[in-house]
């Protein structure tokens, strides 16, 4: 009776392990209607023919990111209402926005992560149904929030190969230089002309690919991640920021709140840089008129006067943003672009402007997709 028993057990407990292993490698495709409108929101300057910068503002929801296919549908939406308004030629340089690229760890998963109520119960799925992998990415986690850390690293390597291919993909079919946002991941490289991984600390970087669709230069990483990410994301405060040649001029970029940082303007004057793309996201439907928080955990630079609580998220940025401001900038424009939508129960803030003679250009709208231009 007793082996009877056992061999019963046994017999449900492999059906239970391949019913569940049918169940994580079923990944059926739900139908789903993208909104692919964008509106223009500033339109700077005077067509000429020293190109421009683009600053393209997305609204994403986690069922963009269900395939590339999909994302790649609604960003080259997004670039054909540009064209259709002559804002793309040979010399424009596309700006995306922090993160966009990050999002890519939920492709390709089932409907219940995209379903979910809340991001917790979405990474929660994410697990469930990458058992080997997110034990692997647990395995080698590093920090306190070997959590977070895991849910990032687990599916890197088909991040990284996803990354390349719809954002070079997208330089290459509109014809123009493309600042991806950002993604996040563990040591990123660039060798051979392939975005590869490494097996050290997680960092929030940026590439930039050529009319070509290929690399330019190495990934800039983030040098300084907000208080929210810092005890998860790597940081490389010692790097200098890189200038990449374009067709409109020498290009900086800084990630986010690096942006908020003199010493790194200066460092880009050093190095001739004409133009600075800010890839930007803020957390928080109400964020951007909420009282500005300050350097979340880090030092305040000597130059900056401002205090937490003294003005909004909003106009902090505005203020610390020292795109084409003499003498500390010397760069002749600037967009910062910030992520919008709805991740599950996380809303995004942030309103996208052009920088340029030392004024900004803001977008006024809080909701949908924007398109902001400027003429150099």
């Amino acid at each position: 009776m007793r082996k009877l028993l056992y061999l019963l057990f046994s017999l449900a407990s492999i059906a239970a392990l391949v019913t569940y292993a049918l169940w994580t490698a079923d990944r059926p495709a739900g139908h789903y209607l993208s909104d692919l409108r964008i509106n223009l929101a500033v339109d700077q300057g005077i067509p000429a023919d020293q190109g421009n910068l683009l600053g393209i503002q997305p609204e994403l929801f986690p069922t963009d990111y269900q395939s590339p296919e999909r994302l790649h549908r609604k960003l080259a939406a997004y670039l054909q209402a540009a064209r259709d308004q002559g804002f793309v030629n040979e010399k424009t340089i596309v700006v995306l926005p922090e993160h966009i690229g990050t999002w890519l760890m939920i492709s390709g998963e089932k409907d219940e992560l995209y379903q979910a109520g809340t991001l917790k119960e979405a990474m929660n799925w994410l697990a469930v149904s990458n058992p080997l992998a997110f034990i692997r990415a647990l395995l080698a986690a590093e920090g306190d929030k070997r959590l977070d850390d895991a849910y990032l690293r687990m599916k890197a390597q088909g991040m990284a190969h996803e990354y390349q291919a719809l954002f070079g993909g997208l330089a290459k079919e509109f014809g123009v230089t493309l600042v991806a946002g950002s993604i996040v991941l563990p040591e990123p490289s660039v060798s051979e002309g392939e975005l590869r991984i490494g097996p050290g600390a997680l960092y929030n970087s940026s590439l930039v690919f050529g009319r070509d669709g290929r690399p330019l230069g190495q990934p800039q990483r983030q040098q300084h991640p907000v208080f929210d990410q810092h005890e998860v994301l790597g940081s490389e405060r010692s790097d200098t920021p890189h200038v990449i040649d374009t067709p409109a001029g020498r290009l900086g970029v800084l990630i986010g709140s690096d942006s908020w940082y003199p010493v790194y303007y200066r460092q880009l004057n050093e190095q001739g840089a004409q133009l600075i793309a800010v890839p930007a996201f803020v957390l928080g439907r109400d964020t951007w008129n909420e009282p500005w928080s300050g350097y979340k955990g880090l030092s305040t630079p000597s130059e900056v006067s401002l205090k937490p609580g003294e003005v909004s998220e909003g106009q902090a940025w505005h203020r610390l943003t020292l795109t084409s401001q003499l003498p500390i900038s010397q760069a002749k424009g600037g967009v910062s672009v910030f992520l919008r939508g709805q991740f599950w129960d996380n809303g995004s803030a942030g309103q996208s402007f052009i920088s340029h003679g030392g004024q900004h250009f803001p977008d006024g709208e809080a909701r949908g997709a924007r398109l902001l231009n400027l003429w150099l």
